[in-house]
């Protein structure tokens, strides 16, 4: 098919309409995202952090519900992309420059600008990758996973009685990790293994409910925990690769690389 016919389809597409629903959910996000930049501007940076978790759990729901009601389209992808790069790109790095990275001067705004330039290439080669690329496996950090640390860090800030902004050289090296992050090969668990709804032994049940428990219990510690535990499960799990893997000569084949 030619790029003129191309074209022509993805006019034709739009003239039948959009699906509401799942439009609507990335709206959604996408109003989570703008509102968190307003509350940074506006030095509520508690209210910031809670809005990027709002916005990761519309854009959770977004592609879930286009998935189950067969209401997926080439728009509602493209959509999700530009809106991620608001949520999950220009918010939490607005957000901690303004709450911690403005202090260390040309480091500060470059760290931010490189977590938003990160955000946008890892979103642009997701769309190209999405056809080929193991459906289980992210292939980088993923976008909302890396706003969700951003978002955790704030809130764990504020649960140990902080107040205000924050200058930590700490913070300065978790945004450029993050950054890296979500341009590397690393592989990320993408929690869309079918086998998750389907039947399962009775304890997981057990231990899903206590976990559902010690969220609520401890919202801000629990989110930092569960949010730090996935960012590193990436390197970590490329370091078991390598432990685990055979020498020359030490079998018949090698595994292919994983990251």
């Amino acid at each position: 098919m030619s790029r003129e016919q191309r074209a022509v389809e993805r006019h034709e597409n739009l003239r039948r309409g959009v699906y509401i629903l799942p439009n609507l959910l990335t709206t959604g996000s996408l109003f989570a995202g703008f509102y968190c930049m307003v509350a940074t501007l506006n030095g509520n940076y508690l209210t910031a952090a809670w809005f990027i978790l709002v916005s990761a759990i519309f854009d959770g729901l977004d592609g879930k519900v286009a998935r189950l009601t067969g209401t997926t389209s080439k728009f509602g992808v493209e959509y999700d992309s530009l809106a991620d790069v608001v949520a999950f790109g220009a918010a939490p790095g607005l957000l901690m420059y303004s709450w911690a990275l403005k202090p260390f001067g040309k480091l500060g705004w470059l760290a931010a600008f490189l977590y938003v330039v990160c955000c946008a290439l890892r979103l642009a080669r997701f769309n190209v990758q999405v056809a080929t690329v193991e459906s289980k496996r992210f292939v980088g950090l993923p976008t909302p996973a890396a706003a969700g640390m951003v978002a955790s860090c704030v809130l764990l800030f504020y649960e140990l009685g902080g107040s205000g902004t924050i200058k930590k050289a700490s913070v300065l090296v978790l945004i450029y990790v993050l950054a890296m992050l979500m341009v590397s090969n690393f592989r990320f668990y993408s929690f869309k293994d079918p086998e998750l709804f389907r039947r399962q032994p009775f304890g997981v049940l057990v231990i899903l409910i206590f976990l559902i428990i010690v969220i609520v219990a401890q919202p801000e510690i629990s989110l930092f925990v569960l949010s730090l535990t996935y960012v590193v499960s990436g390197p970590v799990g490329y370091l078991i690769y390598l432990a685990r893997r055979p020498r020359k000569g030490g079998g018949d084949s090698t595994p292919s690389n994983p990251v």
